[in-house]
């Protein structure tokens, strides 16, 4: 026998002997459904927003949950910077605790704040998708969403990354119940 029929023989013997290629017949198969409580459209609050600064041409849209039990309302409010807001945090909720000129009132629940980060630019023209592939980094605004907030200081970091060497203005979802 040559050794190329040796080695193959070896082979398919060692492989037929494992139980990789074998099929388990009593092994008891165990299926499991997970299932998602999902919003219906109906119930999503909703909202399209430009997003700073103000010269800009993008739009944002919003849509998600109410935090609130009963009826619900989205209250937009923009300040030009630099600029002031009572909120802290309450119950697991971004609370506003004093009415200000913006339109937000006491009780409103801060959903969502225009953010600051570095990233790759955006877009599907050729000169994003160029500079995305040479590294080009810059500030990006974003809206960052309140509600996943690890903790309170990356809620304090959002807001004031809104500051005026990045953008003329800041916008902020409130929810507002109805009652």
């Amino acid at each position: 026998m040559n050794k190329f029929a040796i080695i193959f023989t070896l082979l398919v013997a060692s492989l037929s002997s494992t139980a990789a290629f074998v099929t388990p017949t009593n092994v008891q198969k165990k299926h499991s459904t997970q299932l998602f409580a999902g919003e219906e459209d109906k119930d999503l609050l909703e909202i399209e927003l430009s997003m700073p600064p103000t010269n800009s041409n993008v739009v944002a849209r919003l849509r998600f949950p109410p935090v609130f039990p009963g009826p619900s309302e989205i209250v937009e409010v923009r300040y030009k910077l630099p600029f002031g807001l009572s909120v802290e945090p309450q119950n697991n909720l971004a609370m506003c605790t004093k009415d200000g000129p913006g339109g937000e009132k006491v009780g409103d629940v801060l959903r969502y704040t225009s953010q600051w980060t570095m990233g790759i630019p955006q877009g599907d023209g050729i000169v994003t998708t160029a500079a995305s592939f040479s590294g080009a980094i810059s500030w990006q605004c974003n809206m960052f969403d309140v509600m996943k907030a690890k903790d309170w200081s990356r809620v304090v970091e959002a807001l004031t990354s809104n500051v005026e060497s990045r953008t003329d203005e800041v916008v902020m979802i409130f929810e507002r119940e109805i009652v």
